[in-house]
C-alpha cells in the first residue's frame, strides 16, 4: 500500500528534477559563451602571442559576452587597462 510519505517523496523528487532541468536550460548559453570565448582567448595567446590574464572576472565577462566579451578582454589587456598578466 502506498503511504502519504511515499507520494510526498515522489512529488519532491519530480520537482527537483524539473528544477534542475530548468537550471540547466538557463545556464547552457553561458556555458557555450564561456567555452567559445575561452577558445578565442586561447587562440589570441597561442597564435598571436597576446598576453591576457584569465581571471574569474575575465571569465565572467567572456561567459556573459561571448565572442564580443573576449574581444573586449583582449582589447583591455592590450591597452593595459585590465587583465594584464603580472
Amino acid at each position: 500500500m502506498v503511504t502519504g510519505l511515499e507520494i510526498l517523496l515522489v512529488v519532491l523528487v519530480l520537482a527537483a528534477v524539473l528544477g534542475a532541468s530548468t537550471l540547466v536550460e538557463t545556464v547552457r548559453p553561458l556555458i557555450v559563451n564561456a567555452v567559445v570565448g575561452l577558445l578565442v582567448l586561447f587562440l589570441a595567446q597561442t597564435v598571436f602571442g597576446l598576453p591576457v590574464a584569465v581571471t574569474p572576472v575575465a571569465l565572467a565577462v567572456v561567459a556573459i559576452g561571448g565572442i564580443p566579451g573576449s574581444i573586449l578582454v583582449i582589447m583591455l589587456s592590450l591597452f593595459g587597462v585590465a587583465f594584464v598578466p603580472a
